[in-house]
Formats: C-alpha cells, structure tokens, sequence
C-alpha cells in the first residue's frame, strides 16, 4: 500500500494562497497608497492574479469595491468648472504680471543711477575737503584710511 503524501499537497496549496493573498493585499495598498484608481483589473495586474480569483475572495472584493467607490467620490477638481479661471484670465493675470516686472525693473536702474550720482557727488565733496597729502599711505584716500589701519606703517602692530 501507498504512503499518504496528501498531506504535502494540502500543505503546498495552503502555502501558494497565503502568497497570492499576500501579493494581492500588497498590491491594493500600493494602489491605495499611491491614489492611484483601485479596481480588480488593476489590482490583479499588480499582484499577478486573475480578476476571478479576486472576486472570489469574499474580504479582497469588499475591499477593492469600498476603494473604488471612495475613489469615485472625489472629485476630479475641487473646483467647480464655471468657478475656474480662465485661459483668458491667466493670460490678463500674466500680462499684468510682466507690465509691473517692467515698471520695477525701470524703477530700480533709476534708483541706481541716483545712488551712483549721489555716491559720485559725495566723493566729489570729501576729495574737495580732504584732499590727499604728499606722501601718504593712500593717494586715493589720503591719510583717513591710513590711520585707521592697525597695520599702518612705522607705528605700533
């Protein structure tokens, strides 16, 4: 008579269904996870299963259907269409955008051109008050510069 090996079979079947169950319940939270449409025929894709093989699992089904259903209730755009701005109003909105890009770019090489002037009149009126001394440290600055540097020559540092 035979050995009983059934039991290997049964045991091999048993190990196959926890696998394809658990590839299947990784596949829908993937999906789920992702927000990406959970139906059968994307989470059998996923998971490697056929669609028939999901609608036969009574928890796997109910699940699949409660995700699909919830998915289909939010809205594609949670604003409504006539509440949308648009292409008309994005271009206006842009339009505007640049003009003031313009007006704050003229605005802004104006107050350099001022603070140039006014740097160049403020140079003008101290080389005028303090004009440099033979010898000195800086010709270009006169002696302010020079004695102010803690490195200044013949004394102490």
């Amino acid at each position: 008579m035979r050995a009983d090996n059934s039991q290997h079979i049964v045991d091999a079947a048993r190990r196959r269904s926890e696998y394809t169950r658990a590839k299947a319940i990784k596949a829908l939270r993937t999906l789920d996870a992702a927000g990406e449409p959970v139906t059968f025929e994307t989470v059998a894709k996923r998971a490697g299963v056929s669609r028939s093989w999901l609608y036969a699992q009574p928890d796997l089904r109910t699940e699949i259907e409660q995700l699909r259903a919830a998915h289909r209730r939010e809205p594609r755009s949670p604003v409504p269409a006539r509440q949308r701005t648009s292409d008309a109003s994005l271009l206006r909105r842009l339009e505007a955008a640049n003009a003031r890009i313009r007006r704050l770019t003229e605005e802004n090489q104006q107050l350099r051109e001022q603070l140039a002037r006014a740097l160049g009149e403020q140079r003008v009126a101290t080389t005028r008050t303090n004009p440099p001394r033979a010898g000195a440290d800086n010709p270009r600055w006169g002696n302010a510069l020079a004695s102010s540097s803690p490195h200044r020559r013949g004394g102490p540092g």
